[in-house]
This record gives C-alpha cells, structure tokens and sequence, in this order.
C-alpha cells in the first residue's frame, strides 16, 4: 500500500504561482496530478513517467511544470499564470509498478480574479 501525502495549494489572484507537493511511501512508476472543479469530472492536469517523460492537459501547457524526484519519490507542479479557471481540488496520482492506482486526499486551489 502505498500512502500519498500533498502540501501545498491555496488562494492566489489571478496571474499569480503556486507549488504543489507529494510524497509517495515508496517508488513509484508514474506520478501526475489531477483535479476537479465543482460540477465537473475529475481531469488529468500532468503526469511523468520514471523516466522523465510528461504529459500536459491543453489547458495548462506552458503555464504549468510538473517534476519528480525519484530518489525521494516525490513530484511537484508548478502552477505559474493562474487563472480563475484553475480552481479546483487537485489531486496527487501514483500508478505503481504492479500497476495499482493511488491518489492523494486533494488540495484546494482557488484563482481569484
């Protein structure tokens, strides 16, 4: 079992940054984040694969940057360019190597305008 802990989040004006954290018990083969608006379904903002390999949602490219570190098992987003409709509760995502699929317990994001 492998436990998934955030930190980071909060309230920003739009334009600005913020920095989301997770840290997985033990290794990982993918990492990423999603989140969830109200009212909507739950959505892939960006993940990385062991090797370094990432992948985008449309909405975020160029605004954000996801990384990882593999030695502490940990992957970070860095949200730059906030908008309003980033708000939403983010999620942290690990698919290990056995293929199971775990999720963090969500931090809230809010882009004023």
């Amino acid at each position: 079992q492998v436990q998934l802990v955030e930190s980071g989040g909060g309230l920003v004006q739009a334009g600005g940054s913020l920095r989301l954290s997770c840290a997985a018990s033990g290794s990982i083969f993918s990492m990423g984040w999603y989140r969830q608006a109200p009212g909507k379904q739950r959505e892939l903002v960006a993940f990385v694969s062991s090797s370094g390999n990432t992948n985008y949602a449309d909405s975020v490219k160029g605004r954000f940057t996801i990384s990882r570190d593999n030695v502490k098992n940990t992957v970070s987003l860095q949200m730059n360019s906030l908008k309003p409709e980033d708000t939403a509760i983010y999620y942290c995502n690990a698919i290990s190597w056995q293929y199971q699929t775990y999720w963090g317990q969500g931090t809230q994001v809010t882009g004023s305008s």
